[in-house]
């Protein structure tokens, strides 16, 4: 069995699960985005939803220090934004933003990174990982309520109390606001 009938082996399998969205991963891997493209094209001939990762930091995820990290070189944003655009070209529903060498696993987060990137392609098309608290109450105070967040399953009420107005710290309690016009 050659290595792309795996692939799509997987992408049936997901379908016959009843998932609707795929996420193509990359932090850990070597891989060309020639190929990450494929994959995203893949997942959409499929009648699935592809979701793309890029990152700005090779090795992302898992038990990797801060140390490791700095020792990888950073992937410059505009090489992340060049796939994004790849990506979304060939089908991708939305594009997972790695939260590593921004605002994870970093001595000082690197909001020019976040900014340069939502800039990117418009902030619409990303779902950007909030690994706590303060990172998506970041995200919300800076992009607004309806930016699309990746958090941990018990962080749901947090977010959409933060989200909402309902909840949050002093500069945010109260002041997370939308409008839609009627």
């Amino acid at each position: 069995m050659r290595d792309h009938d795996k692939v799509d082996d997987y992408i049936t399998e997901a379908g016959d699960l009843g998932f609707d969205i795929v996420e193509i991963s990359s932090g850990f891997l070597a891989i060309d985005a020639a190929d990450m493209v494929a994959l995203t094209e893949r997942v959409d001939e499929h009648g699935l939803k592809p979701k793309p990762e890029i990152n700005v930091q090779f090795g992302a995820g898992g038990a990797s220090s801060v140390e490791e990290l700095e020792s990888e070189e950073a992937i410059d944003p505009a090489s992340a934004i060049n796939e994004a655009k790849r990506h979304l070209d060939a089908g991708a529903y939305k594009i997972m933003v790695e939260l590593e060498g921004i605002t994870e696993r970093v001595r000082e987060w690197r909001t020019d990174v976040a900014f340069e990137i939502a800039n990117g392609v418009g902030i619409e098309h990303y779902v950007f990982e909030a690994a706590d608290p303060p990172v998506f109450e970041w995200y919300i105070k800076n992009f607004g309520p309806n930016v699309n967040l990746f958090v941990d399953n018990s962080q749901i009420v947090e977010l959409e109390c933060i989200r909402s107005g309902l909840w949050g710290k002093k500069s945010s309690w109260g002041r997370t606001v939308t409008y839609t016009r009627e």
